[in-house]
């Protein structure tokens, strides 16, 4: 089964990363993409980025710039404050275009001012 999806959107806020493994050596960027589910509604989903990407992701990135990421989709359990068992899906990045950063679009264009998120 291939496990492939794509979506554009902007950073719900600045990217988190943290270290992990047996050297402690190894990066991981989280941060949360909002995107278009339907015409009047935004979708939200954690993405987590590994090592070289994780990096550019945290040195790039930051809330409201705008990314196409590339992955798979990851659904993660766990149990909940309140006992109850929860679950929700991540999306495991593989590749990120930059489409716009620093306030410009990638192209030299101007910002799109009329999109909702």
């Amino acid at each position: 089964m291939i496990n492939n999806i794509t979506l554009s959107g902007n950073l719900g806020h600045d990217p988190e990363s943290r270290f992990y493994g047996e050297k402690n050596d190894q990066r991981l960027t989280t941060f949360s993409l909002a995107f278009r589910a339907s015409k009047q509604q935004t979708g939200w989903i954690r993405v987590v980025c590994f090592d070289r990407l994780a990096e550019i992701a945290e040195q790039q990135l930051h809330r409201g710039a705008r990314v196409v990421v590339m992955g798979a989709l990851d659904q993660q359990y766990w149990e909940g404050s309140d006992g109850q068992q929860r679950n929700g899906f991540q999306l495991i990045a593989r590749n990120l275009e930059f489409i716009r950063i620093e306030g410009r679009s990638s192209n030299g264009g101007s910002p799109d001012n009329d999109v909702p998120f």
